[in-house]
């Protein structure tokens, strides 16, 4: 059984793009199964069904209008550079009205549905394919990986949306009387999902730098810090997937093929840029064409 897996990464999505479509389109890979976190989560259902080109053009055509139904971001252009800094009257309206979160993403369960249809979630069923998408379970404290075969299509669009919720700067989501998260909180890249799922071949898409070795911009106010803190420990997560997964496929002996990104491609994900995610998707494929032919349990 061949495996998809498909890290965190919010905008940086676009990049694992790119590298589905060479695996896909062009190195002719079919996979039974299909397992992402976040950003991963809303790729693999369109990759499930071999709507490269769909996703693609969802991808390459986001904006945060799409993403936030109240956006707590500003982004700034000055001298060619992009600056990211607090939209303080949004974030002030979510205080006021009694909210946890700075800001809410309910315009992103609304793209889902209206990308996503019916007959694309039947179509999944009759290929025989699994899709899961990976969650967190605040109030277990736990983390929960949600199978498009044990759900209807209303309630897996749900759990789409909620894989990508980033608290504290999109919504906070209550479902069967528990409090739902982004499912990096528990597990950026579930390698080791995939693994005990039955995989014994693992393409796993890590959208992150292999050695992570680079210098980040460290916020200088509470509410950027709080983004800076946030990728400080989601990437602590990712190195212990990546570890685990490593050992798992060890032991088991299972194929396990990384694909990471060769640069840091962002300082804040949350920001969705058209004209940067067109050139990440273009990116992504030819990372994945370079390194075919060399992609081997490291």
């Amino acid at each position: 059984m061949r495996a998809l897996v498909i890290s965190g990464g919010g905008s940086k999505g676009a990049f694992a793009g790119g590298i589905a479509e060479f695996l896909m389109k062009t190195k002719g890979h079919e996979y039974d199964l299909f397992v992402g976190t976040s950003t991963g989560s809303l790729l693999i259902p369109f990759l499930a069904n071999g709507q490269i080109d769909k996703i693609h053009d969802i991808y390459t055509s986001v904006n945060q209008r799409k993403i936030f139904s109240n956006n707590p971001f500003l982004v700034k252009h000055k001298k060619g550079q992009e600056y990211v800094s607090i939209n303080h009257l949004n974030v002030l309206w979510q205080l006021i009205k009694g909210k946890r979160t700075f800001g809410e993403s309910r315009n992103l369960l609304r793209t889902i549905k209206k990308n996503f249809s019916t007959d694309d979630y039947e179509k999944i069923h009759y290929k025989a394919k699994d899709v899961i998408v990976t969650v967190s379970n605040l109030t277990k404290n736990r983390t929960e990986y949600k199978s498009i075969n044990d759900f209807s299509y209303e309630d897996f669009c749900e759990w789409i949306w909620i894989s990508c919720n980033y608290i504290p700067f999109m919504s906070l989501v209550e479902k069967n009387g528990y409090q739902y998260a982004d499912g990096g909180f528990g597990s950026v890249v579930p390698i080791r999902e995939a693994i005990n799922r039955g995989a014994t071949t693992v393409d796993a898409i890590i959208l992150e730098s292999e050695n992570m070795d680079y210098q980040k911009v460290i916020g200088k106010n509470p509410f950027s810090l709080m983004v800076s803190l946030f990728g400080y420990l989601l990437d602590q997560i990712e190195r212990h997937d990546i570890t685990i997964g490593k050992l798992a496929a060890k032991n088991k002996n299972i194929t396990l093929n990384r694909y990471y990104t060769p640069t840091k491609l962002t300082e804040n994900s949350l920001v969705f840029n058209k004209k940067a995610m067109k050139e990440w998707w273009e990116q992504g494929y030819e990372y994945a064409k370079a390194k075919d032919g060399n992609v081997n349990l490291r």
